[in-house]
């Protein structure tokens, strides 16, 4: 049974209470961090379906000996520290889940492109043309220096979240670490040049547009996702596979919590017979990014 609580005065009781609400908002996105995606009304509520976890906690805490909220706080607050200090999940990661809430729910819009590639797919995939040929020849996602560095970066960022997006934050850790370090470098004005995913790997990062559609598309399929190339005119750029439209959410939700800045207002992809594709370029800073144009001529499947 809980102790009589009634010989607090109003301004313990106020402290108690503030130190409350602060152990469950700093607590519920740590939770969070645990629990699969949770869809209800077309809405992510998993950050919600925390705060009542939480709150059940505090609530327990304060019905067992109200000022058991005090080393608790400091527990919550101490542990988040300690994460700042070993790059884990922190206080900024706290403010970032509640942003991605609000992003993600209200914030960011869907932008389906509307070309070729999804009116009239048997026209894009031809192999006829030498620009295909020579990049198919190209790909190769079972070499060992491309697989040890896709699983090295694959690590590099957003560990705190495994446990909530699995497989994909894999994927976007090692998106963002190809996209952050590659560094553009024109081919010869004679020829065309279409370097290896090791070749650019060796040389640094450094390429043409179809050099980084190589080397994304071999590293992702290398840990085990599924990669397309798109030719645009003057461009190419590789898209990486969602799956179905509630795929699609739940990538999406997982952009907009590990891409916070600038905040993300549209998230661009192409979808036929319900199946999700996305940006991947390297002209943009998040997954999902703007396409240059949307005028495809061929479509390179992995």
């Amino acid at each position: 049974m809980a102790i009589d609580e009634s010989k607090y005065s109003v301004s313990q009781k106020l402290v108690l209470n503030i130190l409350s609400l602060l152990t469950l908002l700093v607590l519920a996105p740590f939770i969070n961090r645990f629990l699969p995606p949770i869809k209800a009304g077309g809405l992510h509520v998993d950050l919600v379906v925390a705060v009542v976890i939480a709150f059940a906690i505090v609530y327990l805490l304060r019905w067992i000996f109200r000022p058991l909220i005090i080393p608790a706080f400091l527990m919550v607050c101490g542990l988040l520290v300690a994460n700042r200090l070993v790059e884990g999940y922190s206080f900024t990661h706290v403010m970032n889940d509640y942003k991605g809430m609000v992003r993600g729910n209200w914030g960011a819009k869907d932008s389906k492109q509307i070309d070729i590639l999804s009116l009239y797919p048997r026209k894009v995939e031809s192999y006829r043309d030498k620009t295909v040929r020579g990049m198919r020849e190209r790909i190769n996602y079972q070499d060992s220096l491309v697989r040890n560095f896709s699983v090295q970066h694959s690590l590099e960022y957003f560990d705190a979240y495994w446990y909530k997006y699995g497989k994909i934050v894999r994927f976007l850790s090692l998106f963002k670490y190809i996209n952050y370090n590659f560094k553009y470098v024109l081919d010869s004005r004679r020829d065309e040049y279409f370097a290896t995913p090791r070749e650019t790997i060796m040389n640094g990062l450094g390429g043409d547009c179809d050099d980084h559609s190589l080397l994304m598309t071999s590293c992702l399929q290398s840990i085990g996702a599924r990669c397309r190339i798109v030719l645009i005119k003057g461009h190419a750029y590789p898209e990486l596979y969602c799956g179905s439209k509630e795929d699609f959410e739940i990538m999406k939700q997982a952009i907009i919590l590990l891409f916070p800045k600038p905040a993300i207002k549209e998230i661009y992809y192409h979808e036929l017979k319900g199946e999700y594709w996305i940006n991947l370029d390297y002209s943009a800073r998040h997954p999902g990014g703007p396409y240059l144009n949307d005028k495809v001529y061929a479509l390179i499947e992995l």
